[in-house]
């Protein structure tokens, strides 16, 4: 089965026309690996990768030719890394999606004071998301503008376009992406949406007998919607659970409803759907970010919402009715910048155009809503215990800190003359340093926008000079002046600055290494060892997996671990406080969610006073006035 199943789109394609991904040079890769390397192993491993990474880059050697093939991919396709990094990211994992794969959005808790409340919210979402749709339909939507570092250039587009014509299709050791077709015209057909309540599905057509539905409409739809799925009697198993297992599991699972044309109907409709619309239970969980942030992860588990869900859906509004709310997001067809783009729109319409409810809402022109059916044998039902009790096992296992950071936001650090996204990096170094007396492969996701099909690359904050730095702020037998540590912060911001360049260029290593991997196992030819050294397997092994998901309206987002000894931590840096999403896993002694961020805040505060004091011993006169300080947080 191929990857990306397209069937056939139509309308124009507008990313050919920005430039190909290029192929970087060969040995300024291999240079940059040895160095990114050789302060994460042991001596003797580094002597031995050295080693092994001159013989395969050797002239006229193995990495020549390999190289050879990709540049003529380069030359064939779009984007040449594209397929290679979907596979190894995300088709060929077999984990179960929530809290491994799939990030989140959480929103701030909604005053819903009773249901009706919840369903006029979410009839004004699907509103919205209606006219967002119609936008990519006729493709009126703007074009994204790089921000940050080379800020200005045009990005690609695609991911966009994939937010509400895409579902994951489970496989047996490889899943694919579905893209739906992708019209142009100038009316058209908006869909269906599933609604998903106590682990019921429904089909909310979008068109009844010509006409698009009025917001009105949609909340009449989904009172209807409610109150069938309160009828005990008529409920059915909790298909839902069954997409939130292991990924063979699931295509085991489906591969045996599929016999069934009732079942193959009901999931045609829900893999056909634009999106889901998940009303959720209340979970009398104090509504905290933390907890919500948990609740939108995992749903609880099978006891509260977690079978309310069909997690191989890209997009799926949360409306709970306790006012716990967000969007749970399916990774493989977009980034978190576009699902956060969208979602901000989404937000803004809410709030700046008025909910269009008329004083009475009369559905008797309207047909009812379609419960979707299953039959479910012995098989299935095992298959569903099975599912239940795995989610189960991840709900116990998730560590999560949602913590604000209140003692300073990007704009100190900007008056500090210094990129606030490298400096949250080397905090993090920091922070893990002191928490494990170690630096290890770290993952900032870098995005690769500029070019065609862009997705994203791997900026590797673990620098040698973040090394350096962090060992300057701990070693208490060795004194260190203020002056030399803030030289060391700066080269270590230098450092990340310019790798983060280099990634978001195309020039990243570790698309590139991919790539002359794929091409290696394409040609079945005999692995090369620098691929099966244990150098390469601990560069990606990412115990550190970060990424800045900044929000202009009032959210977050946060993902789980992707080792089981790792942290997962997203940051949302704002002007004057940064939101710390930190995730691990109990199972792990070598881990706390808690510990990691005391040592994050304690490592923020030291660095905004090592600013501050160097920043006050550079002005002339009076130095007891120094420079302002925020007001300084526990510890």
């Amino acid at each position: 089965m191929p990857v990306l199943e397209r069937e056939t789109p139509k309308g124009r394609r507008d990313s050919n026309v920005l430039p190909k991904v290029p192929v970087p040079d060969l040995h300024q890769t291999l240079d940059t690996y040895l160095r990114c390397m050789k302060h994460l192993v042991t001596e003797e491993q580094f002597r031995k990768t050295k080693s092994i990474v001159e013989r395969f880059g050797k002239q006229g050697g193995t990495g020549e030719l390999l190289q050879k093939h990709l540049l003529e991919r380069r030359d064939k396709t779009e984007n040449w890394v594209y397929d290679f990094w979907l596979e190894d990211m995300y088709l060929n994992n077999r984990l179960a999606l929530p809290v491994n794969s799939s990030p989140v959005l959480v929103f701030p808790k909604q005053p819903f004071r009773e249901r009706k409340d919840s369903l006029r919210f979410a009839a004004h979402l699907i509103t919205g998301v209606l006219e967002y749709k119609e936008m990519l339909d006729t493709r009126a939507l703007p074009v994204d503008y790089a921000r940050g570092q080379q800020a200005g250039t045009p990005l690609c587009m695609e991911q966009y376009y994939r937010l509400f014509a895409a579902c994951r299709r489970p496989g047996l050791k490889q899943d694919s992406v579905v893209i739906q077709g992708i019209t142009s015209t100038a009316t058209p057909d908006p869909g269906h949406i599933i609604v998903a309540c106590k682990n019921q599905f429904f089909v909310l057509n979008m068109v009844e007998k010509s006409h698009k539905l009025s917001e009105t409409n949609i909340l009449a739809q989904l009172e209807r919607i409610c109150k069938m799925a309160d009828n005990a009697e008529e409920r059915l198993p909790p298909i839902g659970l069954l997409t939130s297992g292991g990924r063979t599991e699931w295509a085991q699972a489906r591969d045996v409803l599929i016999k069934d044309p009732v079942n193959k109907d009901s999931l045609d409709m829900i893999e056909r759907s634009l999106c889901l619309l998940c009303l959720d239970e209340p979970t009398s969980v104090e509504p905290n970010d933390t907890n919500r942030a948990l609740l939108m992860l995992h749903g609880g588990g099978h006891h509260k919402n977690g079978a309310n869900r069909w997690y191989d859906k890209p997009m799926q509004f949360v409306i709970g009715a306790d006012g716990v709310c967000g969007v749970v997001c399916e990774h493989s067809p977009f980034e978190g910048i576009v699902l956060v783009q969208c979602t901000e729109y989404l937000m803004k319409y809410m709030t700046g155009s008025p909910a269009k409810l008329a004083r009475a809402a009369s559905v008797t022109d309207l047909p009812v809503p379609r419960k979707l059916q299953w039959k479910c044998s012995p098989m299935i039902q095992g298959m569903l215990a099975s599912a239940a009790d795995d989610l189960q096992k991840l709900v116990r296992n998730l560590d999560m800190a949602v913590y604000t950071f209140k003692g300073y936001g990007k704009e100190f650090i900007k008056k500090a003359k210094m990129s606030p996204d490298a400096y949250i990096q080397v905090a993090l170094q920091l922070a893990f340093y002191r928490c494990n007396g170690r630096l290890v492969s770290t993952y900032e996701s870098a995005s690769t926008r500029r070019f065609r099909e862009g997705r994203v690359d791997n900026i590797r904050s673990a620098t040698p000079e973040a090394l350096a730095f962090v060992r300057a702020m701990t070693d208490e037998k060795t004194f260190c002046p203020d002056t030399v540590k803030m030289e060391k912060l700066q080269d270590a911001i230098r450092a990340q600055t310019e790798y983060t360049v280099m990634a978001i260029t195309g020039l990243g290593i570790d698309n590139h290494l991919l790539g002359l991997r794929e091409i290696a196992k394409r040609l079945k030819m005999e692995m090369p060892e620098i691929f099966t050294d244990d150098t390469y397997r601990i560069s990606n092994q990412f115990i550190l997996s970060t990424s800045q998901v900044p929000t202009t309206v009032d959210m977050f987002c946060c993902y789980g671990p992707v080792v089981p000894n790792g942290y997962g931590a997203c940051y949302n840096p704002q002007s004057n406080h940064i939101i710390f999403a930190v995730s691990s896993f109990r199972e792990s002694t070598e881990t706390s969610s808690a510990v990691f961020v005391k040592a994050l805040e304690q490592g923020l505060l030291d660095m905004r006073d090592l600013c501050n004091k160097c920043s006050a011993a550079s002005k002339p006169g009076d130095h007891s006035q120094g420079a302002a300080k925020p007001p300084k947080q526990g510890k």
